[in-house]
């Protein structure tokens, strides 16, 4: 029977991986906005598979390595792939070798939520998620495209590129989705979520970028403020201290 209950959450796994599948060959064809929409339906299964797995009592580590697979397709290779096609390629081997740095980080960084998954879902996330690094790049060629018909601010691009890979393999902290509204931090973040949703089902291409920029922002705002915090709190040193014998 928990074989049987593990087909349920291991169909939407591979219903994610058919759409990064999908999102690779649109890139081929030159279908650059039916890549990102097939990259965000897989942003959509990738978030039920879990949902559901949880509701079925069907979690299991086959399935953690599974989903982590689909992911790494959807969520790197064929995001990479976009942005090389569509703009990276005229860069010549610049191009490709930060296509592959995007990948390599979002690898690591799948590596080690699994090491530390467990059970129940966590509260927080250590790094960048790469779905959320993903739709940073997939919701900018949106918003691009929906705009001028095309993809501009190469500069702007690279650097959220950049940024992307380095917050996955980072240790800056970033929420998670809310499992209860027990908490007034829960209710908050539950709040966010409805008013994005909201958000997206009124204009899609032109509203998901600041909200995925937002949340990209949101891990870094809370570090300084923690590094300050942190730094104000500290005793300042004596004299003694600052020159030991």
């Amino acid at each position: 029977m928990r074989n049987l209950r593990g087909i349920f959450p291991g169909m939407f796994t591979m219903g994610n991986l058919f759409c990064g599948f999908l999102a690779i060959i649109a890139c081929l064809d030159g279908e650059p906005v039916h890549a990102c929409r097939f990259v965000l339906l897989g942003f959509f299964l990738d978030g039920l598979d879990g949902f559901v797995a949880r509701v079925s009592n069907a979690s299991s580590k086959f399935g953690v390595e599974l989903d982590s697979l689909a992911d790494l397709v959807t969520f790197g290779v064929a995001p990479s792939i976009l942005i090389y096609t569509f703009k990276l390629k005229t860069m010549g081997k610049w191009g490709w070798v930060l296509g592959f740095v995007f990948v390599m980080c979002g690898a690591f960084r799948l590596a080690r939520y699994n090491l530390s998954a467990r059970p129940i879902g966590k509260t927080t996330f250590e790094g960048l998620p790469i779905p959320a690094a993903a739709s940073l790049l997939v919701s900018y060629t949106m918003f691009t495209y929906d705009i001028w018909g095309e993809m501009r601010m190469s500069r702007f691009l690279i650097i959220l590129m950049i940024i992307a890979s380095a917050l996955m393999v980072s240790s800056i902290t970033y929420e998670n989705k809310p499992t209860s509204l027990r908490s007034p931090k829960d209710r908050l973040k539950f709040l966010y979520l409805f008013l994005a949703a909201i958000a997206v089902l009124i204009d899609l291409s032109r509203t998901f970028f600041p909200i995925v920029l937002i949340y990209v922002a949101s891990g870094l705002i809370r570090e300084a403020y923690s590094l300050i915090r942190s730094g104000l709190g500290r005793p300042p040193r004596t004299r003694l201290e600052s020159h030991p014998l």
